[in-house]
């Protein structure tokens, strides 16, 4: 059964979300139609341009994205935060990027506004404050969007996505960590791929490429040594592997961080060596030893295949990873019995 998006969302309990959202009946109509024979596969660079946008405009961060065909994957995080400390005059300056038309706040900004009108715009300021930290508004904002302008390039009306979107809940690092991967490996899984740096749209080739870039010209991780196409700007990694060692040490009212708490390095790490397992016959044999990232979260081999697996039920919108690979152990060792 389908849950309201407020039982799904609760900032207060979880600030990293998996968004989904598919285009109409499945259709390619951000890659290439095989029934019609047309190519939109310039509409992804559309959505990378919007994300990037809404990027600097909402309180919402982005750790992860990967465009396909006819979906599309990001993993947010609410800054809550950051949208609180924003002043009037920044809320405002920010929603009329996205919504120009309202005339008290024009009038604001030209200095035309009279005493008596200010309480009114303190009400729209605040009301403005809470949807710019919301990610139904972050989503709405891009979705629409895509759907606007694919419907006047194709000159038609109608749904460009089959609803509205799907969302997870990432209750843990284990949980943000396993769909982070499996996000970006969308590409090589689906066979279109058979490298990081070769999997296009994704977080992890822009990862990848920045990289590169900070080693001075070094293009050994990228292949095809040419640019990504503009993208959003992407959460950053917390330097070193020492996720254990800053959980135990930070204090449990301490407010959340903008930030994955993880290393760049083992991530990618890992990602490589989730797809290998994932596509055996592409990607050469399992390395022996399991990633560092597994061990900074206390995780072995086997419990990570159950979380890789596990993040791609759709009846998980609260997805727990470390209660999932206790659920998982206790039915092994009954079977066991």
């Amino acid at each position: 059964m389908t849950q309201p998006r407020s039982q799904i969302v609760q900032p207060e309990r979880t600030r990293h979300y998996h968004c989904v959202a598919r285009c109409v009946r499945r259709a390619w109509l951000c890659g290439e139609d095989d029934y019609t024979g047309k190519n939109f596969d310039h509409r992804k660079s559309w959505l990378l341009a919007r994300m990037k946008t809404l990027e600097e405009i909402f309180a919402i961060r982005i750790a992860a994205y990967a465009v396909m065909s006819n979906h599309y994957h990001v993993v947010l995080y609410l800054d809550i935060e950051q949208g609180r400390s924003w002043n009037r005059d920044e809320v405002i300056r920010r929603w009329l990027r996205l919504f120009s038309g309202d005339p008290l706040a024009r009038a604001y900004l030209r200095g035309g506004l009279d005493g008596a009108a200010h309480g009114q715009l303190d009400v729209l300021a605040a009301r403005w404050r809470e949807r710019l930290c919301d990610l139904s508004w972050y989503m709405r904002c891009l979705n629409e969007y895509l759907a606007r302008r694919a419907n006047a390039e194709d000159g038609c009306k109608g749904r460009f996505w089959e609803g509205r979107f799907k969302s997870q809940a990432l209750a843990d690092d284990a949980a943000l960590l396993s769909c982070m991967a499996y996000v970006d490996l969308n590409p090589v899984r689906a066979g279109l791929c058979g490298t990081l740096a070769d999997s296009d749209f994704t977080s992890v080739r822009a990862r990848l490429w920045e990289r590169a870039e900070a080693a001075k010209g070094d293009r050994a991780c990228d292949t095809k040594g040419e640019a990504p196409l503009p993208a959003p700007k992407l959460m950053p990694f917390r330097p070193g592997g020492e996720l254990r060692k800053i959980a135990l040490a930070e204090a449990v009212g301490s407010k959340p961080k903008a930030e994955l708490p993880f290393a760049l390095e083992d991530y990618l790490e890992l990602v490589d060596w989730t797809g290998r397992l994932a596509r055996p016959e592409k990607r050469g044999m399992i390395a022996p030893d399991a990633p560092a990232a597994l061990s900074e979260l206390g995780l072995d081999t086997a419990q990570w295949r159950v979380l890789t697996l596990e993040i791609q039920k759709r009846a998980i919108v609260l997805f727990h990873g470390l209660e999932r690979v206790e659920a998982w152990e206790r039915r092994h060792m009954k079977k066991a019995a």
